[in-house]
């Protein structure tokens, strides 16, 4: 009947390597356990050199900042709590009750050895058995339901902020780690939060009734008892700070682990390529080993005191049954009262036991609450503006403007753009290269407002980004990555996420303009396809049209594409350039690249150097320049000759020199051709800007 709170030991929650089922947080029978560290050890940090940071410190962050940080989550579950510790209350009452009932019960009905005076306390304590069965019950339901809300909000809290934190934050962390911060160090939250609120309300009440029990029964007895209580308080505070010590090297062990495996599961290709079996083996090894001595020590330390407190117990029951033992002797106690009292004593140990190792917990989920407060306290990179202040949304025509623009990553020893100025207009295709390091792909997260400008603007219709909310930027805005981001779903869903709630015909629609109903169709399941990002069953192309299938189903008037034909062998960059060209058609197009198949038919080029722009004007005028873009030109597509038809005085390959992408894919058309009747397509070139 007796209710234990959820995590009261410092072992409760489930590891990542060694999964357990969560324990029951109440029962009427406690099972011994030992007070083993968390099993919910995770990696620390990383720098951006990637190596882990300091290790094995004892957590800096006190507990009663960390409870106060993560409190305030538990509103809305605040009555739970009470109505728990009120089971708590009461369970701990019917089980005082039942210990005296039993005392009652060897007095009157076992030493007298009568039958009658058996059925009135046996009566009793079944009603108090059964009592005490049905407050155990609703205990351990809230507790649970409880407990599991919490962990759900905080992790939705955590996964919340982590979604608006800044690109940099990512390299600067590994993902295993973080992921580990969102599964194991969230669990161990809810153990100091909630599971640590019941624990010790369970704690105190029991060791209250418990005693006031024994004192009625024997005062002497219970001062004894007491006397040799703290005990285990001070067991408890030495073994603290080793267990905390040890705890934190396991959480750096086993974040490890997993790290190593994740990388190693995500870089199977290298490992196999360049033979790194081996190599990934030690790696593993020697995480593995780490943590096992990590988890070594602290089951010793965890068995110390374990054993160390139940010699003190055994002491303090072998002083009262010799003390009680001598009472009996003189008559002036019965043996129904000594054994109620050795009774008592077994259920009082255990809760003043658990007040010790609550601080052994706190010091385990302090480690945790560090983790997470990193990520919670991080700062993204952007928000949106103040309630009040934001522009309202207008019909968007795409003018893109860069006024004197200047920007520094975090942590970054120099500028990556530095006055950078340029105006695209709707339905201007403008195309902007140089070599590596230039800053090319800074401009794409400045327009999508991943970091905002450390000098000048960027305005979208004449309003500055950091004016209008994120999600109507971003929903004006498409964004076609390097990277071809693809979810583990369906292709559907994979085209879909382009615009939630587009209808079938839509999405067929995109497919077929981004030139992939085709092979979509042509696979068993068609449209019903689950794919990743590492499927074999499609190719790099195939997976690039469909990314430009879910933008084209977008439908935004200013298209960013960045270095879309990257890792495209010349037949499928040639497939990928005319849906391209399609989605580009009556919007205003920022291209970064460094393949200048594309370039001809820009209206106009800008050649990024150090993060300045050092050349602009359409390819035939940078041609005859014979500066910095005839140098990338010539390096990257060989001898060009002009184009029949196209407006700007357009190159194609001679000799076959580069992919030939262009010949393929333009059939002699440039964007003022048919592609131009697109549902996009802006008629006026010069639509008004918006002002502020």
């Amino acid at each position: 009947m007796q209710l234990r709170a959820l995590g009261a030991d410092p072992a409760t929650g489930p590891g990542p390597h060694r999964r357990t089922g969560r324990p029951r947080p109440y029962g009427r029978h406690r099972p011994k356990a030992a007070p083993q560290l968390p099993e919910e050890y995770l990696p620390v940090d990383v720098g951006e050199d990637g190596e882990p940071g300091a290790e094995g410190a004892a957590p800096r962050l006190p507990a009663r900042q960390a409870f106060r940080r993560f409190w305030p989550l538990t509103k809305g579950d605040r009555r739970w709590l009470v109505l728990i510790c009120a089971c708590v209350i009461a369970a701990a009452l019917a089980e005082t009750a039942a210990i005296l009932l039993f005392s009652d019960l060897t007095d009157n009905a076992l030493r007298q050895g009568s039958l009658g005076a058996f059925w009135v306390p046996a009566a009793q304590w079944l009603a108090v058995a059964v009592l005490g069965a049905a407050v155990g019950y609703t205990g351990n339901s809230l507790a649970v339901w409880t407990a599991e809300r919490f962990v759900l909000r905080l992790r939705a809290r955590v996964f919340a902020h982590v979604q608006d934190l800044p690109p940099h934050f990512f390299l600067r962390h590994r993902q295993g780690d973080l992921v580990e911060r969102l599964t194991g160090d969230v669990e161990s939250i809810e153990q100091m939060v909630v599971s640590g609120v019941v624990s010790t309300v369970s704690a105190v009440f029991s060791t209250v009734f418990f005693a006031v029990a024994a004192f009625q029964l024997r005062w002497d007895l219970a001062l004894v008892t007491f006397v040799l209580a703290p005990l285990f308080w001070l067991a408890a505070r030495r073994f603290s700070g080793r267990i905390g010590s040890v705890a934190r090297d396991e959480r750096v062990a086993d974040g490890a682990i997993t790290s190593v495996v994740e990388e190693s599961l995500g870089n199977v290709v290298l490992t196999q390529a360049y033979n790194r079996k081996d190599a990934e083996e030690r790696r593993l090894g020697r995480e593995a080993r780490a943590w096992m001595r990590a988890s070594v020590a602290g089951a010793r330390m965890s068995e110390l005191y374990e054993q160390l407190v139940e010699v003190i117990e055994t002491l303090c029951v072998l002083a009262v049954i010799g003390l009680g033992a001598w009472e009996i002797s003189q008559d002036r106690m019965t043996i129904g009262q000594l054994l109620a009292f050795a009774a008592f004593l077994g259920y009082l140990y255990p809760p003043i036991r658990n007040l010790g190792q609550l601080g052994l917990t706190l010091t385990a989920a302090t480690a945790g609450a560090e983790r997470l407060l990193e990520i919670l306290d991080a700062e993204p990179a952007v928000s949106d503006p103040p309630p009040g202040a934001a522009v309202a949304p207008w019909p968007v025509h795409g003018t893109v403007e860069f006024d004197r623009v200047g920007f520094r990553y975090p942590g970054g020893d120099r500028r990556t753009l530095a006055g950078v100025s340029f105006t695209a207009r709707p339905g201007e295709f403008v195309l902007i290269t140089g070599a590596s390091g230039a800053g090319k792909s800074t401009v794409s997260k400045l327009l999508t407002r991943f970091y905002d400008p450390a000098e000048g603007y960027v305005r979208l219709d004449g309003v500055p980004l950091y004016a209008m909310p994120l999600g109507f930027l971003r929903a004006n805005v498409t964004l076609v990555p390097q990277e071809t981001l693809i979810l583990h779903d369906t292709i559907r869903e994979n085209i879909a996420c382009g615009r939630p709630g587009a209808a079938e015909h839509e999405i067929v629609r995109a497919a077929r303009d981004a030139a992939a109903h085709d092979f979509i169709t042509a696979l068993p399941e068609g449209y019903d396809t689950r794919i990743d990002p590492h499927t074999a069953r499609l190719s790099g192309g195939q997976l690039q049209r469909i990314a430009i299938a879910r933008a084209m189903l977008r439908d935004a008037p200013v298209l960013v594409l960045d270095e879309p034909t990257t890792g495209l062998d010349a037949l499928a960059a040639r497939r990928v350039v005319r849906p391209l060209r399609r989605l580009m058609s009556g919007r205003t197009t920022l291209m970064i690249t460094h393949d200048l198949n594309l370039a001809p038919d820009a209206d106009r080029i800008l050649v990024l150097d150090h993060g300045r722009v050092v050349e602009t004007g359409t390819h035939r005028e940078l041609l005859a320049l014979n500066g910095a873009y005839a140098r990338l030109h010539g390096s990257g597509n060989g001898a060009y000759a002009p184009l029949n038809g196209s407006r700007n005085g357009a190159y194609a390959p001679l000799n076959g020199s580069g992919d030939g992408a262009l010949n393929g894919s333009l059939e002699g058309r440039s964007l003022d051709g048919p592609l131009r009747d697109s549902p996009r397509h802006r008629a006026s070139a010069d639509a008004p800007a918006r002002p502020l």
